[in-house]
């Protein structure tokens, strides 16, 4: 097993704090900003087209591609030190051509909001900014507390992530742990697919309760409530995808979004029932 007070990332990687001169590429939007937080926007020399915040500080960060479709050779010429993955957005193949020239490649994947506490000290510890993270890992300590003490039922919901196949999350990822957390289950089960396609005709869909229409990756928009409703016959809402699904620095003001959003929808089908 690993030391405990080891710096082991998400690959059993074993990290030693940096020295010298720092140079990060993230390969992932969350941990931008996660670096960002940290103190570190001035060591990041490139990130992904999709890396959107913080907006003012990563608009002067160059662009090597997208998650998946990394242009290697512009990573090269920035010389990093670190490089950013993580295990559901990146393809294996290219984050195992850029270790090649790439010193230190730091693989993330949190599936819980619990997990971002393991993230902050491990970036902390890597970077020099234990104190930056002891900060964010007490925010996220109180948010997960606020999202627990939740006064409202469980709620069997459908997130969809995905139009044309229609797609949703299954209970094994990040998304429907956050949910799980202000007490939305996520539908289907368990299927072995974390990011399942699906037919309006499945049976499993006689549980769910309400459907989620998250901002992205797709973007579903006012007009597509009416046909989800329609479709799934059960209330359709639309809900913030970044709320839900970037992880690191973002994860508390999340569980409070996620908290809150959940409270409005309850206190909203109080006063159309009458029931308390």
């Amino acid at each position: 097993m690993p030391d405990s007070d080891g710096l082991f990332d998400a690959a059993g990687q074993c990290h030693v704090p940096a020295r010298g001169e720092v140079r990060i590429v993230s390969l992932v939007p969350s941990l931008t900003e996660l670096v960002c937080d940290l103190g570190l926007a001035g060591n990041l020399v490139g990130r992904t087209g999709f890396c959107i915040h913080p907006r003012a500080t990563v608009r002067r960060i160059l662009k090597i591609g997208g998650t998946k479709d990394v242009k290697l050779e512009a990573v090269r010429s920035l010389a990093p030190t670190h490089l950013l993955v993580n295990i559901d957005e990146n393809r294996r193949d290219t984050v195992e051509a850029l270790a090649a020239f790439v010193p230190h490649v730091i693989v993330t994947h949190p599936c819980a909001p619990e997990d971002n506490l393991a993230l902050y000290r491990l970036l902390g510890g890597i970077f020099g900014r234990e104190a930056e993270a002891r900060r964010l890992a007490a925010e996220l300590e109180s948010a997960l507390a606020e999202a627990r003490d939740l006064a409202l039922p469980p709620e069997n919901v459908l997130y969809l992530i995905w139009r044309e196949p229609w797609m949703t999350v299954a209970p094994s990822t990040y998304i429907a742990a956050m949910l799980a957390t202000v007490g939305w289950r996520t539908l289907p089960p368990e299927t072995g697919v974390r990011y399942p396609a699906f037919g309006w005709d499945a049976p499993w869909l006689a549980g769910v309760e309400r459907v989620l229409l998250s901002s992205e990756p797709y973007s579903f928009g006012a007009m597509h409530l009416e046909e989800v409703a329609r479709l799934g016959g059960r209330p359709a809402t639309l809900i913030d995808g970044e709320m839900a699904s970037w992880y690191g620095s973002r994860a508390a003001a999340g569980l409070r979004y996620l908290a809150a959003f959940r409270r409005e929808l309850g206190e909203a089908r109080v006063k159309c029932t009458g029931y308390d």
